[in-house]
C-alpha cells in the first residue's frame, strides 16, 4: 500500500498568501530556490499535523476534516512579527509567526486528536512528493512532529523560506480560507492538495 508524507494545514486568504509569496521572492533571490513559494505547486500554510498516512485512508481523512470545518468557531488570524530559527544541520530559515489563540490551539489538538488513527511517523523518502533528493532536516521534521512540534509545542507559523529578512509591519490580520491535507514535498512544503474543505 502506497503511504504519503502528509501536512494538515491551513490555508490563508489570497492577501495573506500574496504577500508569504513575496516575502519568499526576496529571500530566493539572496540565499536560493529550496523554497520557491507560489499559488499552485509550493503552498504557503499553517502546519497543523503531519505524519505519513496510507492513500487509502485520503476519503477517510477529508470526511473527519469536513466534520471538524463544520463545527470550528476559528476566527480571524494574526502575524505577530517574524522569526528566524536555526534547523538541525545549521540553516536559517524565516518564518511568520502566527499568534497562538485558543481557538487555533484547540483546532490544532483536534486535527492530531482525531488523525491519530490514521498518522504514523516511519518516514521514508519514497513518501515525500517529486523525485528530488530529499533533505535530512525534512525527514526528521516529520519524523518528530509529535513528539517536538504538537500540542504544548504546537508553535504556529507561515515558513517564508531559508536566508532572514527583516518584514512588517506587524501585526498582520488575515483569515484562513481552507482547512487541507497536502502532499508533503522537501522541506516540509505542502506541493499537492490532497483533500480539502471551506474552513
Amino acid at each position: 500500500m502506497m503511504r504519503k508524507a502528509v501536512d494538515v494545514v491551513l490555508l490563508p486568504d489570497e492577501a495573506m498568501t500574496d504577500r508569504a509569496i513575496e516575502a519568499n521572492t526576496e529571500l530566493v533571490r539572496k540565499f536560493g530556490r529550496n523554497i520557491v513559494l507560489n499559488k499552485e505547486k509550493c503552498l504557503p500554510h499553517i502546519s497543523l499535523a503531519m505524519g505519513c498516512i496510507d492513500e487509502k485512508d485520503i476519503a477517510a481523512v477529508k470526511n473527519i476534516l469536513e466534520e471538524i470545518a463544520s463545527t470550528s468557531t476559528l476566527e480571524d488570524l494574526k502575524v505577530a512579527g517574524i522569526h528566524t530559527a536555526t534547523n538541525s544541520v545549521g540553516e536559517k530559515v524565516t518564518a511568520f509567526e502566527v499568534k497562538r489563540t485558543k481557538k487555533l490551539q484547540s483546532l490544532h489538538e483536534e486535527v492530531m486528536e482525531k488523525l491519530s488513527p490514521y498518522l504514523t511517523y516511519n518516514i521514508t523518502t519514497d513518501m515525500i512528493y517529486g523525485d528530488e533528493e530529499v533533505a535530512e532536516t525534512t525527514l526528521f521534521w516529520i519524523k518528530n512532529y509529535r513528539e517536538k512540534s504538537s500540542f504544548v509545542n504546537f508553535s504556529p507559523h507561515i515558513t517564508i523560506g531559508y536566508g532572514e529578512i527583516k518584514k512588517g509591519p506587524f501585526p498582520i490580520k488575515f483569515s484562513p480560507s481552507k482547512l487541507a491535507l497536502c502532499h508533503l514535498g522537501n522541506h516540509c512544503t505542502c506541493r499537492e492538495i490532497l483533500a480539502s474543505v471551506k474552513i
